[in-house]
């Protein structure tokens, strides 16, 4: 079974591969009329990750028309994946949906079993000619999340609780400055990381860590509400990840929302019309392809602040790069040459933070 460290090797690699043009040739048959199933790793109302995938799944049942079943709380384990995912391949599935990194080993098995079946991971890492993992750069979303915390800061100090220091994880707390700092040069940041990706204990203890050293502003890209909850709860500001988590707190302005639907329905079309198109090192969503978008913005955020934000939004669906150069990081070491963009192999395999990020 595939380890945590061996996804952001294996990510990093497969983007340096794609990027000196290495292809695979391979074909894939119509299946006929779609008939997707969701297989979730945690409850479909969980607040966050595996929700956001449920509620993408609610949306493709109403604009494709179809049913589209679900199963919930599939642990990272061949032992419960497979079984799912062959019931409801023995019940006419052709599509299956995951949501997971730790089902990558089992997709990629299933997929070599049942070739007429389309699997999809989000989160994964394995590839094949009927297998595509896809995640998205969310760093595009929590840089414009960060602009809002930004503007919002009267102490210049901002907050970020965290789960782990992996490249997924690291971008979006150097985007979140980076963005912070386009509206306010003098904005600082402290990270705390949890260890976990859902642990509101953890969560609550860095939040009110945080605030005490007096950061008015919190992000985070952990997966339950329990920061906003805590923001609101001590009257600072906060900004969400994975979905809208201002149906949990008033101090939600911004949130990192995933946008699933926008692309897996025209890839649930192509499917149907016999189109799917393997993708030898997955796909990697932006805010223009229906990676990430942001929930903005709330009551607390100026017309003016928001117009700055939704500008950078436009420029970024254009073509704008957060990581371009020249960019140092807090070592002064130069990453990105000036007239150059950070790629997407250094990108998984970020481990350095920009200047102004304390704390770990």
């Amino acid at each position: 079974m595939t380890t945590f460290r061996t996804f952001f090797r294996l990510m990093a690699a497969s983007a340096i591969l794609a990027a000196q043009g290495v292809t695979a040739q391979a074909e894939f048959a119509a299946v006929g009329n779609p008939s997707p199933a969701v297989i979730l790793f945690g409850q479909s109302d969980d607040g966050g990750w595996s929700q956001s995938i449920d509620e993408a799944r609610g949306t493709l049942e109403e604009e494709l028309d179809l049913r589209i079943p679900m199963a919930e709380e599939v642990p990272e384990s061949a032992t419960a994946i497979r079984p799912a995912a062959e019931l409801f391949i023995e019940r006419g599935a052709n599509i299956i949906l995951g949501s997971a990194f730790g089902y990558s080993d089992t997709f990629k098995e299933l997929s070599e079993q049942y070739p007429d079946v389309v699997f999809i991971n989000p989160a994964g890492t394995t590839n094949g000619d009927n297998l595509k993992s896809v995640y998205g750069r969310t760093y595009e979303s929590q840089y414009l999340c960060g602009m809002v915390a930004g503007g919002l800061t009267e102490s210049n100090k901002l907050g970020f609780v965290a789960a782990n220091p992996f490249g997924l994880v690291n971008w979006t707390v150097n985007a979140y400055l980076m963005g912070a700092r386009q509206v306010n040069p003098d904005a600082e940041l402290t990270v705390v990381f949890t260890g976990a990706w859902a642990d509101p204990v953890k969560e609550r203890a860095a939040a009110e860590a945080l605030i005490e050293q007096g950061v008015d502003v919190i992000g985070q890209h952990v997966d339950t509400p329990t920061v906003q909850i805590v923001a609101a709860e001590k009257g600072i500001y906060g900004t969400g990840h994975h979905r809208d988590l201002s149906e949990f707190s008033e101090a939600t302005q911004c949130s990192s929302i995933w946008t699933w639907d926008k692309f897996l329905k025209p890839e649930i079309e192509k499917i149907a019309a016999g189109e799917f198109e393997p993708a030898p090192y997955g796909a990697f969503l932006s805010i223009a392809e229906g990676g990430t978008d942001i929930a903005c913005c709330g009551p607390a955020v100026s017309e003016e602040l928001k117009a700055q934000v939704m500008a950078e939004r436009d420029a970024i669906i254009n073509g704008k790069h957060v990581f371009a150069g020249p960019l140092s990081d807090r070592d002064g070491t130069e990453r990105v040459a000036e007239g150059e963009v950070l790629g997407d192999g250094d990108l998984w395999g970020m481990d350095w933070f920009v200047d102004g990020v304390s704390g770990q």
